[in-house]
């Protein structure tokens, strides 16, 4: 390779580098937003959301019986739409982070009381939906790092 053109590529790189470290996380959290909005609001409409029985048997137990049927899934329907709303707008983002912290422990939650059911040997369809919460959770990890102040800056690299 010539060294004009390593010179060249290593110019391409490092200023594709400087925009994602300027707007990787922000995409990241637009994106997950999206992703609360258009789930929480599926579970405005009984029988069409994929986790319905299963995250109102949840809230139900968690609430010790005072959340049941429809009101449980209005209830999660509405933190999941306003979690992903202060995703997508960044308004309240602390607080939609805070909201989306019990959103997450209630998400797993199922794996503690329904172990059973959702293992009976292979993975369910229910706990499979459920593991890829994981990076939902991981992506909330990373926004929560930059609203609390952390930057992603690029590195220095030679090619």
């Amino acid at each position: 390779m010539t060294a004009a053109i390593e010179a060249m590529l290593s110019r391409l790189v490092s200023k594709l580098a400087a925009w994602l470290s300027r707007h990787s996380i922000d995409i990241l959290r637009i994106s997950l937003g999206l992703v609360f909005v258009a789930f929480g609001t599926l579970k405005f409409f009984p029988g069409v959301s994929p986790a319905e029985a299963l995250s109102v048997a949840t809230l139900e137990r968690l609430s010790m019986g005072l959340l049941s049927g429809y009101a449980a899934q209005a209830v999660i329907a509405g933190l999941e739409v306003f979690i992903g709303l202060t995703l997508v707008t960044g308004r309240l983002l602390k607080t939609g982070l805070v909201v989306m912290a019990g959103a997450l422990a209630g998400f797993f939650a199922p794996y503690v009381l329904f172990f059973t059911d959702l293992f009976p040997g292979a993975p369910t369809l229910e706990a499979q939906y459920i593991f890829k919460d994981i990076v939902l959770a991981a992506a909330a990890l990373v926004i929560g790092a930059r609203a609390l102040g952390a930057r992603l800056v690029p590195a220095r690299a030679a090619l």
